[in-house]
This record gives structure tokens, sequence and C-alpha cells, in this order.
């Protein structure tokens, strides 16, 4: 029996879901749900597309929403919306204010009898599993997130939401050194800030005063405050040409001496073509889990760091005991 999959949102990332959950041979993608004229988006095989405002008449059809649309202004609000009538599982990013989406989203759900999966997708998610993995084993040890070069979706996606931006990009650029400096034993106290700068490429709208566009950027708390970040104007031509690619990556490293006193270092690394492709697997194995732990009873919001990593895979759990262990 197939697991029947909604995808709301169908930019970048949603295309990304759905090809990995056409590859699947469990799921099936049942439709796309859009907040544009539903005759605009254009979808492989037929798949059915339908109007957000329509979402309601998925409810005892479908098993899992996907929702592939932004942290800055969309995932807080369509999140809990929608765990109220259905399984959800979202890529909410904004770390800082991830414990305020879980309790939004968990009232939601646990009401409703549904299960609902947050901020999903490699940082957070596969990145956080690391993070939380490093502290127990090295409890007095510390680590680095380093993330990048890399087009930064949500990044730019926050860019777009500015008045007078007609299109962007952002690149999350690391400092070199970095990483070096962090294994030879130096302490960051910002490393978000401290190890990274941010470049953004920006189509300015006829009209709007661009000294102004850039002043927003900078000042954007939880983006691009405190960050050392560059702002380059350019037209829509060049931003289509140059900066039409989603590369990007990130490390986890861990350092600490564990009991006897030796020094200890774990380094997980990420190197990707596509940001939105992979981001895409990832929340689809993350739909699977969703499905799992809701045929288990178990209704309100859950996080990557509370899911067996066995709840991904699509194999058995004596298969991957044989595969993997």
């Amino acid at each position: 029996m197939s697991v029947k999959i909604a995808i709301a949102g169908f930019g970048k990332l949603g295309a990304g879901v759905l090809n990995a959950v056409r590859s699947s041979d469990v799921l099936e993608p049942l439709c796309i749900v859009t907040r544009r004229d539903p005759c605009s988006v254009s979808a492989p095989d037929c798949i059915p597309v339908i109007s957000f405002n329509d979402v309601l008449s998925l409810k005892g059809k479908v098993d899992v929403i996907i929702l592939c649309f932004g942290s800055q202004g969309d995932l807080p609000y369509l999140s809990p919306m929608l765990a109220e009538n259905f399984n959800i599982v979202d890529s909410f990013d904004d770390h800082a204010k991830i414990p305020e989406h879980f309790d939004r989203v968990n009232e939601a759900a646990y009401e409703s009898g549904h299960t609902a999966i947050i901020s999903a997708g490699w940082d957070p998610g596969i990145f956080s599993l690391a993070r939380a993995a490093y502290r127990a084993f090295m409890p007095k040890g510390e680590y680095l997130t380093i993330w990048g070069p890399g087009v930064s979706q949500g990044h730019s996606n926050a860019l777009r939401n500015i008045p007078g931006v007609a299109d962007a990009k952002q690149y999350t650029v690391p400092i070199s050194s970095a990483a070096r400096d962090f294994i030879s034993g130096k302490h960051f106290s910002d490393p978000a800030h401290e190890c990274h700068r941010r470049e953004c490429y920006v189509v300015a709208k006829k009209g709007f005063d661009r000294a102004k566009i850039e002043k927003r950027i900078k000042e954007m708390p939880d983006y691009f405050e405190g960050y050392d970040t560059s702002v380059t104007f350019v037209s829509k031509e060049e931003l289509d040409a140059r900066h039409n690619g989603f590369p990007h990556a990130g490390r986890v490293i861990g350092r600490g001496r564990t009991a006897d006193g030796s020094l200890q270092t774990a380094d997980l690394a990420l190197s990707l073509e596509s940001n939105p492709a992979f981001t895409g697997s990832v929340l689809v194995a993350y739909a699977r889990a969703a499905v799992k732990i809701y045929n288990e009873g178990r209704a309100g919001c859950f996080t990557p760091l509370d899911i067996p990593v066995a709840y991904f895979s699509e194999l058995s759990p004596n298969e991957q005991r044989k595969k993997f262990l």
C-alpha cells in the first residue's frame, strides 16, 4: 500500500521533493498544493495541482503534506495551520526561533491527533544529529558548524521578501581559516558571525532606493545583522546567467577529550551540487518517518533529534541491521 504525499509549494525545493517521491517504490505523489493560480503550475506526469484554498479537500486522502515554503514569513503560520488537519513535515530553518515554532506546531498537532516533523533538512536536520552526538560522546568538547560555500535558499528567500527586490541570490561563504583554526584549538565565542560572510546579489525593482534596500538587508535580524555582508546589485539577466545554480556545502566538526585525556576530532562534511534536490530527498525521508510515528499512535510535534534514523528508510528493521550495522 503506497503512502500518499502532497507537496505544498512548488518552487525549487518542491520540485526536489517531487523527484524524490517519484523515485520511491512506496510513495505516491497525490498532488501539488499552490498559492499561485493552479493553471500556471506545470507539473509532470499529469500530477494534479490544486489551490491552497482547497487544501482541506485532501482530508482523509493524503498521508503527509510536505511543506516547501520559506521560514521567514510562511512556515510560522502555515505549519501549525496545516497540522490541525494533516500530518506534516517542514524544513523550518531559523535556528533561533525553532523552540517557539515547535511549541506552536506541537499544540496544533497534538490537539488534532496528527504527527508533525519540523526543521527537517541538512541544517537543521542532519547537522543537528551530528552536534547532539558530538556533545553526548565528548561532553567536555566543542563543536563548530560551518556553512558553505553555497547558495542559501532561506536567505535568498528572505532577500526576495524585501520591498523593492525583484529577485536575489545569497551565498554563504565560510572564512577559509576557520576550520583549521578550530581543529588547532581556537575557541570561537560567536562562530556563526566570526566564521562566515554573506554575499548578496540583488535585482532591484525600478524606482526603489538601492541604498535603502541594502540597509534593510544588512539590518535584518537572524539573517544578516551582525554578519560581514556584501550587497551587489545586478540585472535580472546577469543573475540568471551567472547565479543560476544551487550548490551548497557544510561541515560539523567536533573536538574534545574523552575520559582518558586523549584528544578526539570528528568531522561530518557535505558537498551538494543541488541544495534543493538534496534537501527534498531529506524531507521525503522524514515523511516516511512521520507516517511510522503516526501509525504508532503518537501525536504532536517532533524534530530530527526525536526520531530514530531507522524510521527514514524504506527497508525493514532486519534489512537495515544486515546492511548498515
